[in-house]
């Protein structure tokens, strides 16, 4: 077959308009003359500036708990070769307060299921965890470690791993670190991490950080390389895909090293940094002390290595600067 007349690869977003799904779109439409992408949102109306800055973008309302909206879907765009699904609570707080909507947004069900009903393997599911999965009691979890998460969005987590293992033939589940970037071409609601660091140190006063949690942050750039170098294998060549990956950056660090990370960038005085204890502040829900993850695997299979921590956070304000 000519390749001009090859049929068009279809990508849809699950969750789109989140953080990650905005830094996912923008850098797929840049191979807009080849894929079809799509996004699914589940607000009344898609965010607009989205809309405006990737015209070639297809939005669709969607209820992953009732699976509302999906058969729109297969009747206009068709069955997707890739789906990413990055829909979820991702609040642990929020998580805690009603474990059953937890359980029913971050357990794909719907989406799953709606992928079975196309009767085929030509599907995808490259799903978003987390490393909150791990119980957080050592450092550099390896992905064949247990999972015994210590809060209900762990728990959610392993059972959406656990279901999409079970029941589908292709998929790809990403165990996540804190992401964090620029802004989104439509900004999101919840606060982003570095930018937050950087406002309240920028005013000159002391500030808290916790010195005894720590994880892998990993810079949304690298989380879209790895989601789409994943995706472009498949669609080229097909082959069955069953893999599970650790996805974080390449320093292990705590929310203080987070905040040293951004003074040292910004030149603000590291005297306003202030070290304690995570027990001394109760958040309301469990949260595990060290879920550092080893990315071995990650660099090996993909050839991709994450930027530092550092450089991460200079990208970043850069890019917020400008």
């Amino acid at each position: 077959m000519a390749e001009e007349e090859r049929k068009r690869e279809r990508v849809l977003v699950v969750g789109g308009s989140g953080y990650l799904g905005q830094h996912l779109l923008a850098a797929l439409a840049l191979a807009a003359d080849r894929l079809d992408v799509a996004f699914t949102h589940h607000s009344q109306a898609p965010p607009q500036p989205l809309l405006d800055a990737l015209p070639s973008v297809r939005a669709f309302r969607a209820d992953l708990r009732s699976g509302d909206g999906l058969e729109a879907i297969s009747a206009s765009f068709g069955q997707p070769h890739v789906v990413v699904n990055c829909a979820a609570i991702s609040v642990p707080r929020a998580c805690e307060m009603d474990p059953p909507a937890a359980m029913a947004t971050n357990v794909p069900s719907s989406l799953v299921n709606w992928l079975l009903s196309f009767g085929n393997d030509e599907s995808l599911l490259i799903h978003l965890s987390t490393d909150q999965v791990y119980e957080g009691v050592k450092s550099f979890y390896k992905e064949e470690d247990e999972t015994l998460p210590v809060n209900m969005y762990g728990k959610s987590k392993v059972a959406a791993e656990k279901f999409i293992v079970e029941k589908c033939s292709n998929y790809a589940i990403l165990r996540s670190s804190i992401i964090y970037g620029p802004q989104t071409i439509s900004p999101v609601a919840k606060s982003l991490p570095i930018q937050w660091m950087d406002s309240v140190l920028s005013q000159g006063q002391q500030v808290e950080f916790f010195n005894d949690e720590f994880r892998c942050p990993v810079y949304v750039k690298d989380m879209v390389d790895v989601i789409s170098s994943l995706a472009k294998t498949w669609l080229s060549d097909g082959k069955k895909v069953q893999v599970l990956l650790n996805v974080g950056g390449p320093d292990r660090v705590s929310r203080l090293n987070m905040a040293e990370s951004v003074a040292t960038v910004r030149g603000y005085n590291h005297n306003i940094i202030k070290s304690v204890s995570a027990s001394s502040v109760n958040r309301g829900v469990a949260s595990p002390s060290d879920i550092s993850m080893d990315i071995t695997k990650l660099t090996q299979m993909l050839s991709i290595k994450p930027i530092s921590f550092q450089d991460g956070v200079r990208a970043t304000l850069d890019a917020e600067a400008s």
